[in-house]
């Protein structure tokens, strides 16, 4: 990688990463298999929430409705960091620097193979393990660190020290295209090592100041290591993949999914859906990122498995708006468990509640215009508000494209998740298009290439509104739910403090 320093307006970063510009968020929806106490129309969770844990912040709401890990918001970055860890500019200076380089996809058009570059550019600081512990337990609830058992005290170290880095802005990148790609076996049927396309490519910006770079680059049909050619895509239907190779530093590892014009692809988050997280219980769903092993949830391997050998061209893409910085845990689980394929996640330049808010629909578009003619299964499940109002907003923006939306009624089997819903989202788009399900045994046999999504057995119960349970005549301010929310609030609020 070269560092030379030249000034690049992030106006033209931003609107080359961006593309056309993003139709606004529509509101969405969410059931449960008992049908719960109906909320009325004009019910704002936001506004119920802070009356709940009123006088600690404007932002708690937004954490509480949001739907990803939202104890993994307001990370420090810069001198934030460097004032945390005791550092100065002449400690970094000595350090190496480092690349999180994140799997990509790659289009078809008139001039070759169109690759998105994205990922982070930073510097690990060197931090005392103690020092390093006290900043763990800020995010460890009612846990200290050193009760944890001995595997689960190097994960939270580890992701501890992921948050604290500091991003390196300014930076010329260069990756490495190979064709060295070893296809794991059964990892999934759609995906073939590339022939060609060697070659190196500096990417066309700086990193912002937070480091990050998210470009496209086209790709010269070179001839491989073994004579072969790249194919093109307007001939196969095959999911050809190179590796890329961040110039300079040993960190920079990715895989690049050259995915053609037609076909298949799967959105999938992550949390509570392809892993056991419960975001919805603060203390567990700390614990579930920070510190325990990931966990499959039920046996959705073996479901993605059956898919991935049963459609040949089923291109599979990892969307979660967790933080950069802590995505590496995902990005392991994800590829020991699951079929591969591309991942996106949210950049440091969506630093705050509301653009958080909003990224999971700005990545959404991005692919969707990336490939107008693919069609889209869209996977997640109702803890996240974010994810209701996206996917079925999807479905109107695009009704050519998405061809089932899968939502786990994460309410059907856990009764810790107390927080209300809203299935508004749904009302007039076909119910073959879409299932809430329970178990991940009620996506097998689904004909989803010929665009049936739903199981006429599993009742759906949608009144296209606002729902939920533990809300109506109950105590909330008793759950279990409501006394971690607190807790987090107070532990977000520490966090502001340290910093």
């Amino acid at each position: 990688m070269s560092f030379v320093r030249t000034v690049v307006p992030l106006s033209a970063l931003a609107a080359l990463a961006m593309g056309a510009p993003a139709p606004e968020p529509v509101a969405m929806p969410h059931p449960m298999v008992t049908p719960p106490p109906i909320l009325p129309r004009d019910f704002k969770p936001d506004t119920y929430v802070k009356s709940l844990i009123g006088g600690l912040g404007s932002d708690v709401s937004s954490y509480v409705a949001s739907g990803i890990p939202q104890y993994f918001q307001d990370f420090p970055t810069g001198d934030k960091v460097k004032k945390s860890l005791g550092v100065d500019d002449d400690d970094l200076k000595a350090l190496p620097t480092q690349v999180l380089n994140l799997p990509s996809y790659a289009n078809w058009t008139d001039e070759g193979w169109n690759v998105r570059v994205h990922g982070n550019v930073y510097k690990l600081p060197n931090a005392k393990q103690d020092k390093i512990d006290s900043l763990a337990n800020v995010f460890l609830i009612g846990t200290d660190i050193k009760d944890l058992a001995p595997n689960e005290q190097e994960q939270a170290r580890n992701l501890t020290r992921s948050i604290y880095v500091v991003q390196q802005g300014h930076e010329n990148v260069t990756i490495k295209f190979e064709n060295d790609v070893s296809i794991r076996p059964n990892a999934t049927g759609g995906v073939i090592a590339g022939k060609g396309g060697v070659q190196n490519i500096t990417l066309p910006y700086e990193t912002t100041v937070e480091g990050d770079f998210d470009t496209f680059v086209k790709l010269k049909n070179t001839t491989g290591a073994n004579g072969g050619h790249l194919m093109a895509g307007n001939e196969t239907n095959s999911i050809q993949s190179l590796n890329m190779y961040a110039e300079g530093t040993m960190s920079g590892n990715a895989t690049a999914y050259l995915v053609p014009p037609k076909g298949l692809t799967i959105i999938s988050d992550i949390d509570d859906i392809l892993r056991i997280t419960k975001i919805y219980v603060p203390k567990e769903g700390l614990l579930n990122s920070f510190a325990r092993p990931f966990t499959s949830w039920m046996n959705m391997p073996e479901i993605y498995a059956n898919w991935s050998s049963s459609i040949p061209d089923f291109h599979f893409h990892y969307l979660t708006t967790t933080p950069e910085q802590v995505t590496r845990n995902y990005m392991e689980f994800i590829y020991k468990t699951y079929p591969l394929g591309s991942f996106d996640t949210r950049p440091l330049n969506f630093s705050d509640v509301s653009a958080t808010l909003q990224i999971r629909r700005f990545l959404l578009d991005k692919i969707f215009q990336t490939f107008p003619e693919r069609k889209f299964i869209l996977m997640g499940d109702t803890t996240n508000s974010d994810v209701m109002k996206a996917y079925p907003a999807l479905a109107h923006d695009y009704p050519n494209q998405v061809q089932c939306i899968f939502l786990r009624n994460t309410t059907s089997t856990d009764d810790k998740d107390l927080f209300p819903y809203d299935t508004s989202g749904f009302e007039g788009i076909d119910q073959k298009k879409y299932m809430f399900f329970n178990v991940a045994d009620e996506l097998k046999g689904l004909d989803i290439v010929g665009g049936n999504c739903y199981n006429p057995s599993v009742k759906q119960n949608v009144t296209f509104g606002f729902q939920g349970r533990g809300f109506g005549n109950a105590a909330p301010k008793q759950s279990s739910t409501m006394t971690y929310a607190l807790s987090f609030v107070m532990m977000v609020t520490m966090l502001n403090m340290m910093l």
